[in-house]
């Protein structure tokens, strides 16, 4: 095995980063109701249209409800 830098067993057995190779992942395979959740919060993960800024004279500036997909997860 390498040497891991600040020993925290980064080459585990289990493989991947730090050894948490399960964490994030999705399979292949989805259901129709979990690709429409998916589907939908993908389509509300955008910013605040230019003309929404305009219309509100500038007083709704950003979606305060954006979401980061390596920060935030979405517990489904």
């Amino acid at each position: 095995q390498l040497a891991c830098p600040l020993d925290l067993g980064c080459h585990s057995v289990r493989g991947g980063v730090f050894g948490f190779s399960d964490i994030g992942k999705m399979g292949a395979v989805k259901t129709l109701a979990l690709k429409r959740k998916l589907a939908k919060k993908a389509k509300q993960n955008r910013p605040v249209p230019y003309w929404i800024r305009f219309r509100t004279d500038n007083t709704i500036r950003y979606n305060a409800k954006r979401r980061n997909w390596r920060r935030t997860k979405l517990n489904l």
